[in-house]
């Protein structure tokens, strides 16, 4: 969403138009607000955000505040400007829709790859939402942000494949969002990582913000200064030579952060472009083992990622709830590959 485009002011200097609204999580540790804005706002620069301070631009319960300002829980933090902020239309589609299950209040989706969750820069149609628009027409929308998309609950990446549930009333919104937030959901991801992974299993702690150096990748802040808490399990599934499977378990929700806890000790996934996984990072260079991984990143052109597992409590039945999905095809034909590198290796040593 360009909030920022210039458009042709001819408005008088009181009138003000609210680009930007979230309402901070009851557990908000204090937070610099430019730094919490930077984190909710990744197509902005912090230039940008801070010129937005300076010039009273940021209200926070009603009042303009300046940069330095720590937001709290529950606090309400806006932008506004003297110029209207250019909306996206959420535009009905019809594109088709992987059902794993469905009833009155929710459904579960099986999302493919090069599929993005929901408008934004460079995507404005195209996305699951408006195809759930054009099947579902009207999904409730999260009250608390005016940036949240009708019906998500949460999201995963365009090329991250596997479940995403989606509500379908607001009540069932409200619950599932919590939940979420409470961390008592289950989600299982299966991730295929360059490197042998020294232990069998582990847990991986550190917070996840924006990159300094690059707005549009994220990194861990080991010490806390910065970003939000994260918390990645991991257990070895299958061991492949120069590449691991793995079963990842999250207990929070960051942006991108299986790709950014696993890059962090060292085991970039599989082809993920964005977090330098799409070279060759384990084993030698020799043009045969070179020609075999190129092949791989042609059959898997993207991360090597899958939810496989989400479990909740449903919102109305107060059952608990789980479903899987299988491996998508590219995976599946990329761990076959690497199983018979694996086998020819060791036949001929």
């Amino acid at each position: 969403m360009n909030i920022f485009t210039p458009d042709a002011d001819d408005h008088d200097e009181e009138d003000n138009f609210e680009h930007f609204k979230v309402v901070a999580d009851p557990g908000q540790a204090p937070l610099r607000v430019d730094k919490f804005l930077i984190d909710r706002i990744p197509q902005l620069s912090r230039s940008r955000i801070s010129a937005a301070s300076k010039s009273g631009n940021v209200i926070v319960n009603g009042v303009s505040v300046k940069q330095n300002y720590r937001v709290k829980p529950n606090d309400s933090v806006s932008l506004v400007f003297t110029h209207p902020k250019r909306e996206i239309d959420l535009i009905p589609q019809d594109i088709p829709l992987d059902i794993v299950y469905e009833d009155d209040y929710l459904l579960v989706i099986n999302k493919p790859a090069n599929f993005v969750v929901h408008p934004g820069h460079g995507n404005y149609s195209g996305t699951l939402v408006n195809a759930l628009l054009h099947h579902f027409g009207k999904l409730p929308k999260n009250q608390k942000s005016e940036t949240a998309y009708p019906g998500l609950v949460h999201r995963i990446d365009k090329d991250t494949t596997g479940l995403l549930v989606i509500a379908k009333q607001e009540e069932t919104l409200t619950n599932l969002a919590a939940q979420f937030f409470d961390r008592t959901t289950a989600r299982y991801y299966y991730a295929l990582v360059w490197g042998d992974v020294a232990e069998d299993e582990g847990t991986i702690v550190g917070n996840i913000g924006r990159s300094h150096h690059d707005r549009k990748q994220m990194t861990v802040y080991p010490n806390g200064e910065e970003g939000k808490h994260a918390v990645t399990h991991y257990k070895v599934l299958e061991r492949l030579g120069y590449v691991t499977l793995i079963r990842c378990k999250l207990d929070t929700g960051r942006t991108h952060q299986i790709r950014v806890h696993l890059k962090h000790i060292g085991h970039n996934l599989f082809g993920d472009e964005r977090y330098a996984g799409n070279k060759i990072l384990k084993g030698t260079t020799f043009t045969k083992y070179k020609q075999f991984v190129e092949n791989c990143f042609q059959i898997l052109p993207r991360q090597a990622l899958h939810a496989k597992t989400l479990g909740f409590t449903h919102p109305v039945t107060q059952k608990w709830m789980e479903f899987e999905c299988d491996l998508p095809e590219d995976m599946v034909e990329v761990l076959e590959k690497w199983r018979t590198y694996v086998k020819s290796k060791a036949i001929n040593s």
